[in-house]
Parts: structure tokens; C-alpha cells; sequence
């Protein structure tokens, strides 16, 4: 059984391992790769603040992660990873929930989301609302989905 746990302070290189091997499963290439791993590398400061989970499995190992950061006024999903293994299984369902449940606990009232398109149509079926593209924050020239989901309606996703 997958569960949600805070991450512990030392998960910082294992977990962005997991984003990594995550965001290559849809086939990029390892100069697309190189580029992406600043934006993909979690820091203990967001792991001591309390602001990223784990999903684990029933053996305990970690099979996905979900980072909520600050953008302005309102949470952020900075970032959210499946083990690739374990996508499609409901992990990332769980961990949008424990993400929103997070957000709502910090008094946010609004999430944004800067989404892989191979992650857009996840987003919208738990309702998020598309908003316009937006550039990458890791590769030049490259426009993302960006999303909001609406934190103050009470309902799961």
C-alpha cells in the first residue's frame, strides 16, 4: 500500500534521482536532460521546511515525490515525480492530494502548476484549470502548460 510521508533531511539526492529517472522516462534526450537538472534537483532547505512528501511503498521505498513551493500569493507545485515503475498506478493521484492538503494547511488559496506536457492532461483531469504557456524554466525556448487549481473549494481532487 502507497503511503505519504514527510521527507527527512538527508532525501534531498535520492529524491531528485527519482525526478530524473521519472522526467527521462518520456524518452528525453540527455542533452534535454543535463538542462533540466537544476530545476529538478529538490534542496534539504524545502526538505527541512517541511514542504516536500514522499509516496512509499509498502516495503517502504520511495516511489514518488511532490515539492509545494511559494509564487507570490499563492502555492506552487514546484515539483511532483513518479517513480516510473510505480506511474500510472495512483501515486501521483496520492500525491497531488497530499499537495493540496499541504498547500491548504499553509493558508494558501490558489496552486499554480508549470507542467511537463506529458503531464498536462494528469493536471486537468484532477481540475486544474489550464491558464496560457509559459516559458521553461530549464530549456530555452520552450513554452510549458501552466495550470491553477483552486484551493479554497474544499473538495479533493
Amino acid at each position: 500500500m502507497t503511503r505519504v510521508r514527510n521527507a527527512r533531511a538527508g532525501e534531498a539526492a535520492s529524491l531528485t534521482a527519482l525526478c530524473l529517472r521519472s522526467n527521462a522516462h518520456w524518452g528525453y534526450d540527455a542533452a534535454f536532460m543535463r538542462l533540466c537538472v537544476p530545476s529538478l534537483t529538490l534542496k534539504e532547505e524545502a526538505i527541512a521546511e517541511g514542504r516536500v512528501l514522499v509516496a512509499t511503498d509498502g516495503s517502504g521505498w520511495a516511489v514518488g515525490t511532490v515539492s509545494v513551493g511559494r509564487d507570490g500569493d499563492d502555492a506552487e507545485l514546484a515539483l511532483m515525480f513518479v517513480e516510473p515503475s510505480a506511474i500510472g498506478g495512483g501515486t501521483g493521484r496520492l500525491l497531488f492530494e497530499a499537495a493540496v492538503a499541504l498547500a491548504r494547511k499553509l493558508g494558501y488559496r490558489r496552486m499554480t502548476i508549470l507542467a511537463d506536457v506529458n503531464a498536462a492532461p494528469f493536471y486537468e483531469r484532477l481540475g486544474a484549470r489550464f491558464l496560457r504557456n509559459e516559458p521553461s524554466d530549464a530549456i530555452p525556448g520552450r513554452v510549458l502548460p501552466f495550470y491553477e487549481y483552486d484551493l479554497t473549494s474544499g473538495a479533493s481532487p
